[in-house]
């Protein structure tokens, strides 16, 4: 077997490299990169599209690079960067999950109106999708929305809404065939996030911060024109969201990068007078994360090459979001062990590790096992839909059909 890349590939590397040296120092620091990109993380998005380093298959009409899929270039762009432990583009809902969506299924004028400015970081979105009771069974949402004189009226609630405070825009599921079968009577919306009826409320999780938040809507007036894909068809829209969310939530490359700044750290650290990365039992765990990693990381180059054939990817796609995220949090948590006794302080201690990362990314990476879909609802639908095995019974709804035949 030939590993090599190839003369082309490797040339296309040495630019890389080139551009990285040149530039690095241009880079946003993390903190720049938040739900609202500063002017440093814009301006550096602009460079990265420019260059072909982010958005690079998006066509140029719509504000991307324009260039051919090629799975090995987009792969040693992921590798310089973090071989350079530098950010890369952009990834947010409204560039990883609603970009695509539009590209598939949006109208002309939706393409040519959101994409660019959200690829550029200008237009930050947030997703209406889980509800009160309408979480893992999202099919059961209940926001309405009635058609009156060319807008939809939209009245009801979404809870666990990340980036809601920040947003400008947001990509929402309604339903707005009252009478219809759950999963036919749903739209996708977009709408501002600004206009008279909307209200945002935090939700402090055990990071200590209020990442997500519940949103109500009160007569809430939105153009009918405003919809993606077909009415009552959002459903199929969401999916496709959907899809999308698990693939952002499920990188690779960001897997990659948080194992290189596990290694970084466990070569400062000290247990006792040794090394953390030299101690036996850590390094063992820290041995299998990588073989792990590796293996997501070649496996997201196989749903890729699916993905360019236009297969719909099947188990290697289906087991993305389920491994990459208890992947993540079990990077942190061998980083919080490595850090000793320093690992359980918090970012108002003055003795605390890199401002509290990793404490924070455990607690939140813990949170995402169960976000964009639990686990067991990932095991479910691996189960059912990659192995063919036979659907979960509804126990509960067969007892309740029981009682009714007896009443």
């Amino acid at each position: 077997m030939n590993l090599e890349y190839g003369p082309e590939y490797e040339r296309f590397r040495d630019e890389v490299r080139d551009f990285l040296a040149g530039n690095r120092h241009r880079a946003p620091h993390a903190s720049q990169r938040a739900a609202r990109p500063d002017a440093a993380a814009v301006a550096w998005q602009k460079l990265l599209i420019e260059h072909g380093y982010t958005a690079r298959t998006i066509p140029g009409e719509y504000g991307g690079y324009g260039a051919e899929p090629d799975i090995l270039k987009a792969r040693i762009i992921a590798e310089e960067f973090a071989r350079a432990g530098v950010p890369a583009g952009l990834s947010n809902q409204g560039i990883s999950m609603l970009v695509p969506t539009l590209l598939e299924l949006g109208t002309e004028e939706q393409k040519r109106r959101w994409i660019e400015p959200t690829l550029r970081g200008e237009i930050v979105w947030c997703q209406g999708y889980s509800e009160p009771g309408a979480g893992s069974d999202l099919a059961s949402l209940r926001t309405s929305a009635r058609e009156e004189d060319g807008h939809f009226v939209i009245n009801g609630q979404k809870i666990w809404t990340s980036t809601a405070r920040q947003a400008d825009m947001i990509f929402c599921l309604v339903r707005t065939e009252a009478e219809a079968p759950k999963h036919a009577g749903i739209s996708y919306l977009i709408f501002p996030m600004d206009l008279p009826g909307i209200e945002v409320r935090p939700l402090k999780t055990m990071t200590g911060h209020a990442e997500f938040n519940e949103t109500f809507f009160t007569d809430v007036r939105v153009p009918v024109d405003q919809i993606v894909g077909q009415r009552g068809q959002g459903w199929f829209v969401a999916n496709a969201t959907l899809g999308h969310e698990r693939g952002m939530l499920g990188d690779p490359d960001a897997l990659e990068n948080r194992l290189l700044a596990l290694i970084r750290l466990m070569r400062d650290e000290r247990v006792g007078s040794a090394r953390a990365i030299d101690d036996p039992v850590l390094r063992d765990r820290l041995v299998a994360l990588q073989a792990e990693v590796a293996a997501m990381k070649y496996n997201g180059m196989r749903v890729l090459s699916n993905q360019l054939k236009g297969d719909a990817g099947g188990m290697a796609k289906l087991i993305v979001k389920l491994q990459s995220c208890e992947l993540a949090h079990q990077i942190s948590a061998l980083a919080i062990d490595a850090m000793g006794e320093m690992g359980i302080l918090y970012s108002d201690s003055p003795r605390v590790r890199e401002g509290g990362t990793w404490q924070w990314n455990y607690m939140f990476q813990l949170g995402l096992i169960i976000g964009g879909g639990t686990a067991q609802i990932q095991k479910n639908i691996i189960a059912e839909r990659g192995l063919d095995m036979p659907r979960e019974p509804r126990l509960a709804l067969a007892s309740a059909e029981g009682r009714k035949d007896v009443a």
